[in-house]
């Protein structure tokens, strides 16, 4: 087995795993669902190809977070195509400067075809919504013989630039890891209800899936730089210090 890992990183992302009437949330990493959407649109799958659909969702899914981002609020109105009348106010949340590593374990000849289609996309990849476009490189490797516990602690740590240098009191980052369980593992998961099972807009449909988290992944920080140690001088002296000192002389002189 392979995996495939990907940089999701953009202005704004929305990982919404449920939606309730006019209020669109979203997770605060990546979904499954997403993530396999955005393979399928860049593969030019229909929403009714449930085969090609099932091929993707067969595969096992982690996700690293390098950069949490902010969660944002925005408020959103529309008219009605026919009529054009007002359509109620919703309220969409979004991830604002976030950067995960999605990884994706499989057969090493689907990921190698999946890995070209993303470079020349049928459809343009999104982050969730349509109006969240990736930023910068989206494709990072298939790592041969690796699962995905071991492709996401393997990457280099993809946070911005200026996110690094913020932290660059620590030689070493942990970062949250979350996976998909490996068959027949046991202990202790969490559920998320987006399995892909369908993307056709009349019926769309998600099923419940296991997710493990894992113990964080190390990275390293390629800005770390060490703590500078005070040069010799006044701030070097001790007064309580000097004068116990000069006590001790006078009682022995």
């Amino acid at each position: 087995m392979s995996t495939l890992t990907l940089r999701l990183a953009g202005p704004l992302q929305s990982w919404g795993s449920a939606a309730r009437f006019v209020r669109r949330t979203t997770e605060a990493m990546p979904t499954k669902s997403g993530v396999i959407g955005l393979l399928a649109a860049a593969q030019g799958l229909t929403r009714d190809d449930n085969d090609g659909l099932a091929r993707l969702a067969r595969l096992r899914f982690g996700v690293r977070v390098d950069q949490p981002g902010m969660r944002v609020r925005d408020f959103q109105t529309a008219h009605h195509a026919v009529t054009g009348r007002s359509m109620p106010l919703t309220e969409r949340f979004y991830l604002s400067d976030a950067v995960f590593v999605a990884a994706l374990e499989g057969d090493h000849a689907q990921l190698t075809e999946l890995e070209a289609a993303l470079h020349t996309p049928v459809y343009p990849p999104y982050l969730g919504r349509r109006s969240c476009p990736p930023a910068g490189r989206l494709v990072l490797r298939v790592h041969a013989d690796k699962d995905v516990e071991a492709a996401l602690r393997a990457e280099p740590w993809q946070a911005a630039t200026w996110h690094q240098r913020s932290r660059h009191d620590e030689p070493v980052v942990p970062l949250t890891l979350r996976r998909e369980p490996r068959p027949g593992e046991r202990g202790e998961t969490d559920t998320l209800r987006d399995q892909p099972l369908s993307f056709a807009a009349e019926h769309r449909r998600h099923a419940l899936r296991g997710v493990v988290t894992c113990r964080p992944a190390e990275v390293a920080n390629p800005h770390h730089r060490p703590a500078r140690r005070p040069a010799p001088g006044w701030a070097d002296h001790d007064p309580m210090t000097a004068l116990a000192e000069a006590a001790a002389e006078g009682r022995n002189t």
